[in-house]
């Protein structure tokens, strides 16, 4: 059966996008063995709010390494919203910071908000921590990438003597998104 899965991430600089988008990619294909490429948005665009970060996951060579029309769109802004969900898929997912957008103009049947910020501030005391939460709510909706190989591509990415501190918040994201779609969040093996 063919796969492929094309994934955006938007929101500002400084939102931990590339990393996100790094992670999700490796996890992919080193641990799970499909292609991955994973690309971001520099120039004119970098400097402004509406920034992304690009993944595309297949089972087949991959020939264009740009998303067009993502299956996963995950928007961190509100800027980032209004440029982007034009190009989501009818049937694809919509992934927000509840906080940082508040204006959903277009009908999604699978939108679903999560407030980020407000709980990396809750668990961690600052906002540092959003960007992987929100990686956590990220991959729990790519099926074809087991929290695991997110786990193990993530801890290769982190300072040394911050894994334990980026698991926790991938697990915290994992578990929100576990919870929103009502399934049981089961802390994946390691």
């Amino acid at each position: 059966m063919r796969i492929r899965y094309e994934i955006r991430l938007s929101g500002n600089v400084g939102d931990g996008l590339i990393l996100m988008g790094k992670v999700l990619a490796e996890a992919a294909a080193i641990y799970e063995g499909l292609n991955a490429v994973q690309s971001q948005s520099y120039g004119e665009e970098a400097r402004g709010e509406a920034n992304r970060s690009e993944v595309i996951i297949s089972n087949e060579e991959i020939f264009f390494p740009k998303v067009e029309r993502p299956d996963l769109l995950f928007c961190f802004n509100q800027v980032a919203y209004y440029r982007y969900v034009k190009d989501l898929k009818l049937d694809g997912t919509l992934i927000i910071d509840s906080a940082r957008v508040r204006d959903v103009s277009h009908d999604h049947e699978h939108l679903f908000d999560f407030p980020i910020m407000s709980t990396a501030i809750e668990h961690f005391g600052n906002e540092s921590m959003a960007p992987i939460i929100a990686l956590g709510i990220v991959a729990d909706f790519i099926e074809i990438v087991s929290m695991r190989s997110v786990q193990m591509a993530l801890t290769t990415r982190v300072p040394k003597g911050s894994e334990k501190l980026h698991e926790k918040a991938l697990q915290i994201g994992y578990e929100m998104a576990k919870a929103k779609v009502g399934r049981s969040a089961l802390t994946p093996e390691v």
